[in-house]
């Protein structure tokens, strides 16, 4: 059964980027002019994926009206003369036909995920977490599906990380698999949630791109609370492997945490070095001021 559906996990405080996170959704921080979410749609429909859900909740409105029509700023651009900018308002609202399903109460990744089960139903699905923005040739949620179209088993895309920054993330231990030539694609033997370095089974970190069977539902739904009294991916995914087979990936591509102010500032840095009308001024700025 082929991938078609996406869900969207956007119903997190941002409590790291206090205090603009307090009227505003962190998902709708920008990447120079852009809201990052937007990259994060735009990856999961570039993967040929025409059906999303996205979870939010309370203050994620202005994350609905992003991808709504916006006919009163038409008539204004064109009423100004500036008719080159409606493209561009128009294209967003064009993107994809985007679902709403609000999280009442932020339980952690695993509740958030669990939101999406009437609509997912019995298919596998994709879940791409916003704090993590990637740029690739090849979308990396297309890369997951296509392991996923090999194995037919739930994937998870993993990167190696400092030994230090481990405890952000989920650590992952594993074993080669007979299953795919792809050197890339290992077997999961477990997964550590935030573990300290000292005991982590490897710096091997999970990140924000999964490709997950429909039977995830059932294994959250047996998950206890661990850390601040929130569900934990890791765990869930650590029941899930005791009933069928859970693959690693090690993406290609470059992907920034935007969760982390460095990271922010990087993928800002980068995408604004990119666009043509200031790459130039921007790189000089850069260069003069660190003379």
């Amino acid at each position: 059964m082929k991938v078609k559906k996406a869900v969207i996990p956007a119903a997190g405080l941002g409590t790291r980027f206090l205090p603009v996170t307090k009227t505003m959704p962190k998902e709708m921080l920008p990447l120079v002019d852009t809201p990052a979410i937007h990259f994060v749609v735009k990856e999961a429909i570039d993967a040929g994926i025409d059906d999303i859900i996205i979870i939010t909740g309370r203050g994620k409105r202005a994350i609905e009206d992003y991808f709504d029509e916006s006919p009163e700023l038409e008539m204004h651009l064109k009423e100004k003369n500036k008719k080159e900018m409606i493209p561009v308002v128009e294209e967003v609202s064009a993107m994809v036909n985007v679902h709403y399903i609000r999280q009442k109460d932020p339980k952690g990744l695993p509740d958030a995920i669990l939101q999406a089960e009437k609509h997912v139903g019995s298919e596998p699905f994709a879940v791409l977490l916003g704090d993590d923005i990637i740029k690739s040739q090849v979308p990396c949620i297309k890369q997951l599906i296509e392991i996923y179209n090999k194995v037919t088993s739930s994937v998870l895309a993993v990167q190696k990380v400092s030994l230090e920054k481990i405890n952000r993330y989920g650590a992952v231990k594993t074993q080669k698999t007979p299953l795919t030539t792809n050197p890339s694609v290992f077997e999961l033997v477990d997964i550590v949630e935030k573990p300290d370095p000292s005991i982590a089974p490897s710096n091997i970190a999970a990140i924000g791109r999964y490709v997950f069977t429909p039977e995830v539902f059932d294994c959250i739904k047996k998950t206890k609370p661990s850390i601040h009294n929130e569900l934990q991916i890791a765990d869930s995914i650590n029941i899930l492997k005791k009933q069928q087979k859970v693959f690693v990936y090690e993406f290609n591509g470059r992907r920034y945490d935007i969760g982390d102010t460095l990271g922010y500032m990087e993928a800002i840095i980068d995408f604004a070095l990119e666009k043509k009308d200031i790459a130039q001024d921007l790189h000089l700025f850069l260069k003069n001021r660190f003379q």
